[in-house]
């Protein structure tokens, strides 16, 4: 690997970990404040929501400017979200402003893969962010816990500034504020991210052009015999997994009586799997074998539904590392065969803009869905079936949907492995 990947990883790491602390501390504020439950659960598709909103934008602008500085500004902009929490804005609008800044960042941190490494080496890059990317998730989650929990908080708020008055005062206020130094370190890591020499493409004087060029990629990737199906088996993955991380939450502290502190520890259990999951296909799952994977996504809808019999902490934890670790053996792979034929068809930028947008409408549409069956009544038991369902039986239709192809159009089919399978060789 060149040395900017490192930079790039690292980088990822310190804005992942603080968007998941930030995330518990969100949480945390709103349950201190006695807000209705169904704020809670609303704070991951407002999360979501610029993701959807700016798609069509975010990829062009990605690919107009070199990507280090892209994630720069997206990173000052997370900053400025913590400070608008920080100083009284409603939590759910604060992280709003939050996830404007991350659907900004993600078409440049996956899109500068393409343009610094060659295909061969793309599923093994996917699998180290991946993979990094869940270590931030565990710790961010944990460090978040800590953060408001009465040990940590009490010594955070003991710490006063000479002469300066911070106006701090309570632990979530304490945790806000050390995540926006996390935030600057991302930040200075982006400065260091070096140029690619890819072209870079302009963005047009009417930016409201870009919405017919956005909904020509997305169509592009729809029509993709390849494209449509890793494009399909993300979208799902990240849109349960994307809700889960606050169900687990809401099960913990139904089935086991935990509070935000002690069901943080717990979040952070799957995604050691899923860790471990993505690192493994990385070094076993070549590009062009990338849809063999599929049938594990069914399996894990399986397991989530099963969680629903699980009481017992010392269980738990080895059943949510098997759980992350079958999506973090799916997702890899396929979110390298989506990145491959994207690049081919679109552009490295655009085509992450079209992901994301997918993955997050559909975070957005079933965490809206979860808010709006929170507020009517529904337990975590039910929200965990009814997710459990909609994994395994869509996977299963996508699945279908991959050997429909393979039927119908296998010439064009084995042309596009064929095309991956050389790029895997020669990249």
């Amino acid at each position: 690997m060149k040395r900017g990947f490192y930079t790039i990883m690292a980088a990822q790491f310190f804005s992942s970990l603080a968007d998941n602390a930030l995330f518990i501390a969100a949480v945390e504020l709103l349950k201190t404040s006695h807000a209705p439950t169904w704020q809670a659960a609303a704070l991951v598709p407002m999360f979501a929501l610029f993701y959807v909103v700016l798609a069509p934008f975010v990829g062009a602008f990605a690919d107009a400017r070199p990507k280090g500085q892209v994630m720069f500004f997206s990173n000052a902009i997370k900053v400025v979200g913590c400070l608008l929490m920080l100083f009284g804005m409603h939590p759910l609008f604060a992280f709003a402003i939050v996830g404007l800044g991350a659907a900004a960042y993600s078409p440049a941190k996956y899109g500068i893969l393409t343009e610094l490494l060659p295909p061969s080496q793309l599923v093994k890059a996917n699998g180290w962010i991946e993979g990094l990317t869940i270590a931030s998730i565990i710790l961010g989650i944990l460090m978040g816990g800590q953060l408001v929990g009465r040990a940590l908080s009490s010594r955070l708020l003991s710490f006063d500034l000479p002469v300066i008055d911070t106006g701090i005062e309570t632990p979530t206020e304490a945790a806000i504020a050390v995540l926006i130094a996390v935030y600057c370190i991302a930040a200075w890591f982006n400065t260091r991210i070096p140029h690619t020499g890819v072209e870079m493409r302009p963005i047009p004087r009417n930016a409201l052009e870009l919405v017919p060029d956005f909904w020509s990629c997305n169509g592009r990737l729809w029509h993709d015999r390849l494209g449509q199906i890793s494009l399909a088996t993300t979208t799902l993955f990240w849109g349960v997994s994307g809700n889960l991380r606050y169900i687990i939450l809401a099960w913990s502290a139904a089935a086991l009586g935990y509070s935000t502190t002690q069901a943080s520890s717990l979040s952070g259990v799957v995604a050691i799997g899923t860790a471990a999951g993505a690192i493994a296909a990385s070094m076993r799952v070549r590009l062009d074998r990338a849809t063999s994977v599929m049938p594990l996504g069914i399996a894990m809808g399986v397991l989530v539904v099963a969680m629903n019999f699980i009481h017992n902490a010392w269980i738990a934890a080895p059943f949510l590392i098997l759980l992350g670790g079958l999506g973090g053996y799916l997702v890899v792979p396929m979110n390298a065969l989506l990145q491959h034929r994207g690049h081919n068809l679109m552009g490295a930028g655009r085509s992450i803009a079209v992901q994301n947008f997918n993955e997050q409408a559909c975070i957005l549409g079933l965490g809206a869905f979860y808010s709006l069956s929170a507020g009517m009544g529904l337990t975590a038991f039910g929200a965990i079936t009814a997710f459990g369902l909609v994994v395994a039986g869509v996977m299963w239709l996508i699945k279908r949907w991959h050997s429909r192809n393979c039927v119908l159009h296998k010439d064009e089919v084995d042309h596009l492995l064929e095309i991956a399978r050389h790029d895997n060789v020669h990249g």
